[in-house]
């Protein structure tokens, strides 16, 4: 039992019951607001703009008519009515008034918190619209910025056929240097995440609920098998939340948003693949399907979504062609953003403004504001420059806040929230 109550994520003391919010670190609060049942990417979003940080939106929820004032931060656009209800709000407040048992279970846990505040926070997963504010993370979180991560979903049900489709896949991509990100599902994802184990590869799996509710039961070894052999296992829920019908389609845009294509192996008309499909394509990955015979259910959503989609879905012939299609196995190459940063800044690309807002990011400014502070240049010039930075790869903007991306990520990280380190177990 620690001295004065638990302690959050970061190591840093927080009291039990009232007067919590004045002493959480920003990545407790994080790690609070996100466990409210009722706060997703848009309320948490909204939020974090009306608010400042996790801190203030703590801060709020715990003076004067926290609800009403919580409720109207997440208004929309053009009168658009809230996104957060008065019950999420009100589970908002009392678990910012009481943060020490929603603290200690993620302690407890042992869990990774990645947030998009950090700079390791997965950039292909930051691209997409609404990004998960928050990722608990079991293994290793490098393997969620792989160099060839390659989401391979499909039914629960497959065919003696899909399923070993679905392993060959997974340990062709597994051979070749490749990461399986998948759902964790029985199935196709359990047979892809399998066999790229067996191959000695990494694996990410998603999960649609939380660590403490892994689903399914049965695939538990497998889970452990995935982070032994370096791979992830990762949520976007809070630990204690149960998996219900509304929480897989936020998986499944996840597991496309980790990975540069999804492979659709086997899907029945009414298949949670094909919400997978379609967030690949929205999100701009590459999008390939294994067909099938006509008439046959286990493919007929695949057949369907060929049909509909067009040229933007590739058709898989075979496992080789798919790892040419890939452009998996061939010599690595030096990205556009790595090239731009190595040989353009030595030749004065950036310029004395590029380079003031370089410092400041890497220095820990992520808002226009705090950019035009630090570096004394207007705020148009900075806009500018962050444009130019965006297209090639160097800066990502979340909820109004810029971070370095790509070659940067990695140049002098950011200390505003160092990595989660697990301090102990604290008694309940």
């Amino acid at each position: 039992m620690l001295g004065v109550g638990p302690r959050g994520p970061l190591g840093r003391d927080v009291p039990d019951g009232a007067g919590g919010p004045a002493r959480l670190s920003e990545r407790d609060a994080w790690v609070v607001v996100a466990g409210v049942t009722g706060v997703g990417p848009v309320s948490f979003g909204r939020l974090l703009t009306a608010f400042g940080s996790a801190v203030g939106i703590a801060g709020a929820a715990a003076g004067a008519g926290a609800v009403a004032v919580l409720v109207e931060a997440t208004a929309g656009p053009d009168g658009a009515a809230p996104s957060l209800t008065v019950g999420a709000a009100a589970e908002l407040v009392a678990l910012v008034g009481d943060p020490g048992p929603q603290l200690r279970r993620v302690e407890r846990s042992g869990l990774r918190v990645v947030t998009l505040a950090d700079a390791d926070y997965p950039s292909r997963l930051r691209r997409v619209e609404l990004p998960p504010p928050i990722l608990f993370v079991r293994g290793d979180p490098a393997a969620l910025e792989a160099a060839h991560p390659v989401a391979v979903v499909g039914t629960r049900r497959p065919t003696g056929l899909g399923r070993a489709t679905a392993a060959r896949i997974g340990e062709a991509l597994a051979a070749s240097g490749a990461v399986v990100v998948s759902g964790l599902a029985l199935g196709v994802d359990g047979a892809a995440h399998g066999a790229s184990v067996r191959a000695g590869g990494q694996t990410v799996a998603v999960m649609g609920g939380g660590h403490d509710h892994l689903y399914p039961a049965a695939h538990r070894g497998l889970a452990a098998s995935i982070v032994e052999t370096g791979g992830a296992v990762v949520s976007e829920f809070a630990p204690d939340t149960t998996p219900t019908r509304g929480t897989f389609p936020r998986r499944n845009r996840i597991i496309s948003g980790l990975a540069d294509a999804t492979v659709v192996v086997e899907a029945g008309i009414r298949s949670g693949a094909l919400t997978t499909a379609a967030w690949a394509l929205e999100q701009g990955r590459g999008l390939f399907i294994v067909p099938g015979r006509m008439d046959d259910p286990a493919v007929a959503g695949s057949l369907a979504f060929l049909r509909e989609g067009g040229p933007q879905a590739r058709i898989v012939v075979g496992v080789a062609e798919l790892l040419e299609d890939l452009e998996i196995g061939r010599a690595p190459h030096v990205s556009d953003a790595r090239r731009w940063q190595d040989e353009g800044e030595r030749d004065g690309v950036l310029g004395p403004a590029g380079r003031a807002v370089k410092a400041a990011l890497l220095g820990g400014a992520s808002s226009v504001d705090e950019l035009v502070a630090r570096t004394g240049l207007r705020g148009a010039a900075v806009l500018g420059v962050l444009t130019g930075l965006e297209d090639r790869g160097l800066v990502v903007e979340a909820f109004g806040r810029y971070h370095p991306s790509g070659a940067w990520a990695t140049d002098g990280r950011r200390k505003a929230l160092p990595p989660h380190r697990p301090t102990g177990s604290a008694a309940a």
